[in-house]
């Protein structure tokens, strides 16, 4: 699978590269937090909270907005959903990760071939943007023997605990928690916990593309 570069235009779609921030307090928080052999996720972590410039750079980023600071870690190649939310989201690395991702737009009668899938590379310690109208998923690693640590900034309340009942429309079939709207693939733990199955294609491993 060919890996782009968030620097590259083809990028620009998807997200955009953040500058002018100090995140060098986020950063060695982050770097504190477990990195596990497989994948987990905290929405909110106070000791990113309470790091040197946090606030004002979630001020920034949100605009005034109430958000959390929480963080995806671990070892991942595989694609397994897509997400999205109302919102952007913000992701920052402490080593090189990369991304899958996809368009709102490419979700067709509910569901959303992988073939559309587009990888890209995120440098350490850069901060990107995810449009809310971008898919995206856990973080990929670019190194099996450092795994990943990513930032994820996100309004407050984003994944946590909500699951209605029902819904007047399709899309609500995918909501899987606060401001969560999830696409799973048949082969993925999401799906055997019953998420929406709404991912048709190969669950894209880029396992071999990462190698040297």
């Amino acid at each position: 699978m060919l890996i782009y570069q968030v620097t590259d235009e083809a990028f620009r779609p998807y997200g955009r590269v953040v500058e002018g921030y100090k995140v060098d307090g986020i950063l060695d928080a982050l770097s504190k937090t477990p990195v596990p052999e497989n994948v987990i996720y905290t929405p909110r972590e106070d000791a990113i909270h309470q790091a040197e410039n946090a606030e004002e750079v979630g001020i920034g980023l949100f605009g005034g907005m109430p958000f959390q600071f929480g963080y995806c870690n671990g070892h991942n190649t595989k694609l397994n959903c897509l997400e999205f939310h109302r919102d952007s989201e913000f992701n920052l690395g402490t080593e090189d990760f990369i991304l899958l991702l996809a368009k709102q737009s490419e979700i067709i009668s509910g569901r959303l071939d992988t073939s559309v899938v587009k990888a890209f590379r995120v440098p350490a310690g850069v901060l990107v943007e995810v449009y809310a109208t971008t898919l995206h998923y856990a973080p990929c690693h670019t190194d099996p023997e450092k795994g990943f640590q990513v930032l994820v900034a996100l309004p407050a309340g984003t994944n946590t605990d909500f699951r209605p009942e029902g819904g007047a429309n399709p899309m609500d079939q995918m909501l899987w928690a606060r401001n969560k709207w999830l696409l799973a693939h048949p082969d993925s733990d999401e799906a055997r916990e019953g998420a929406k199955i709404a991912l048709a294609g190969v669950n894209i491993d880029i396992a071999e593309d990462i190698k040297d």
